[in-house]
C-alpha cells in the first residue's frame, strides 16, 4: 500500500478542511492511504484553527498579514518536513507565486463553474447572474487567478426567489460532495 501525504492551505471558516479530513483522512482507496499531515492558516484569528483542534490535525499558523514579505518561502519552509504530494487549497485566501505551484501539485475549489466568476465575490456574482445554473470548479493552482486545469465541476439549478444564504448553503453542499472526489481523481 502507499500513503499519500497531504497538506490543507486556509484562511477561514475550515469547513471544506474539516469535511475532507473526515471523509479522507486515514482511509485507503485503490490501495492508497490519504495522510492528512498539516494544515496551514494564513490567518490568526480563522475558526478553521480551532476545526483543526478538535479533528486533532496539527495546524500552523503563517499570518499573511505579518509576514507580506517572503510568504511563499516560509510556506516552503514549514511544508518541507512533510514530503507532502499534495497540497489543497480551502479557502486559502491568497495568490501562491510561481515558486509554489513549481515545488508542489496543489488544487483548488471555486464556488462557480468556471471560467465564470473568478475571484473572491464568485458566489455573489453567480447568485445575481441571469444563469439558470450555478455550480462549483475544482482545478489545479496555476499563476494565473482561477484558471488552471480544470480537474471537475458540478452545477445545480438555480431556485427562483431563493435568498442568498440558501443558495450559498447549497454551493457549500455541493463542495463538500465533489471535493473529496476531485482529490481522489488527482492521486490514484
Amino acid at each position: 500500500m502507499i500513503t499519500k501525504n497531504l497538506a490543507v492551505l486556509f484562511s477561514g471558516n475550515g469547513s471544506n478542511l474539516e469535511n475532507l479530513y473526515l471523509k479522507l483522512h486515514n482511509k485507503v482507496f485503490d490501495n492508497c492511504k490519504i495522510d492528512f499531515k498539516i494544515a496551514i492558516s494564513s490567518r490568526k484569528n480563522a475558526y478553521g484553527i480551532t476545526r483543526c483542534e478538535n479533528i486533532g490535525l496539527k495546524c500552523e499558523v503563517l499570518s499573511s498579514k505579518d509576514n507580506k514579505e517572503n510568504y511563499d518561502l516560509k510556506l516552503l519552509d514549514i511544508l518541507s518536513p512533510y514530503n507532502i504530494d499534495l497540497v489543497v487549497l480551502a479557502g486559502f485566501m491568497r495568490v501562491l507565486s510561481d515558486r509554489f505551484i513549481d515545488a508542489y501539485t496543489t488544487i483548488n475549489i471555486h464556488p462557480s463553474i468556471l471560467p465564470l466568476f473568478k475571484g473572491a465575490n464568485a458566489i455573489v456574482e453567480s447568485y445575481q447572474s441571469n444563469m439558470k445554473v450555478a455550480g462549483v470548479s475544482v482545478h489545479y493552482v496555476s499563476s494565473e487567478l482561477d484558471s488552471g486545469e480544470l480537474i471537475d465541476q458540478d452545477t445545480i439549478k438555480k431556485i427562483d426567489g431563493e435568498e442568498l444564504e440558501s443558495f450559498k448553503n447549497r454551493i457549500h453542499n455541493l463542495e463538500y460532495e465533489i471535493y473529496p472526489k476531485a482529490i481522489l481523481k488527482v492521486l490514484l
